[in-house]
C-alpha cells in the first residue's frame, strides 16, 4: 500500500506534536508486545514524558509508519521529529548512554554490572585452589570445557565436573 499524502501529513503532525514519540504497539500504560515494552521500559527510566502511538488501533498506520521511515519493524522512536530506530537500538543506544545523551536526560548514568558477593567469591576460591600459572581462568570454567570434551568423547563424567559444582554450584 503506497502512504498517501494525507497519511505522510498525519504521521508528519504525530511526530512533532512531541519531542519523544514511539509508535508502538499497544499504548505505553499496556505494551502489546515485549519489543514495545521494553522501549517503554527504557524510555520510562530516561524521560518523565514522552508520546504512545499505538499502531494496532490504525492499519494504515501501523504500514505508513513503515513506510515513512523505511524501517521494517514496530516500534519506532523519534526524537526531536528524527527516526533513532528500533527497539535493537534503543537498547544499544541505553546500554552505551548514547540515548540518554540524546534524550538530555540529566544524571542519569548508563546501567552498570554488578558481580555478586557470592559469584566473586567463586573466582576467589578457585583461585585460592589452583597453581597460579592460571590466575585468570576460574576453575569452574575450565572444568566445564573439560567435561564437555570429555563427555563427547564417553558419557562417563570426568573429576573435573565435581571441582566445578564445589565451586560454582547454585544451590
Amino acid at each position: 500500500m503506497p502512504l498517501t499524502e494525507a497519511l505522510r501529513d498525519k504521521i508528519q503532525g504525530l511526530i512533532t506534536a512531541d519531542s519523544v514519540v514511539l509508535f508502538m504497539k499497544g499504548t505505553r500504560f499496556r505494551p502489546a508486545c515485549g519489543f514495545s515494552a521494553g522501549v517503554v521500559e527504557v524510555l520510562d527510566s530516561l524521560v518523565p514524558g514522552w508520546t504512545s502511538v499505538d499502531v494496532l488501533a490504525d492499519a494504515e498506520l501501523r504500514e505508513g509508519i513503515k513506510e515513512f521511515s523505511a524501517w521494517p519493524t514496530i516500534p519506532q522512536l523519534y526524537v526531536r521529529g528524527e527516526f533513532v530506530g528500533g527497539a535493537d537500538i534503543v537498547r544499544e543506544m541505553h546500554a552505551s548512554g548514547e540515548l540518554a545523551t540524546l534524550l538530555g536526560a540529566v544524571g542519569v548514568k548508563p546501567p552498570q554490572v554488578q558481580v555478586s558477593a557470592r559469584a566473586a567469591g567463586c573466582s576467589a576460591r578457585s583461585r585460592r585452589r589452583r597453581a597460579p600459572a592460571r590466575p585468570s581462568a576460574c576453575a569452574s570454567a575450565r572444568a566445564s570445557s573439560t567435561t564437555w570434551r570429555s563427555r563427547a568423547a564417553s558419557p562417563a563424567t570426568s573429576r573435573s565436573s565435581s571441582r566445578a559444582s564445589r565451586c560454582c554450584s547454585i544451590a
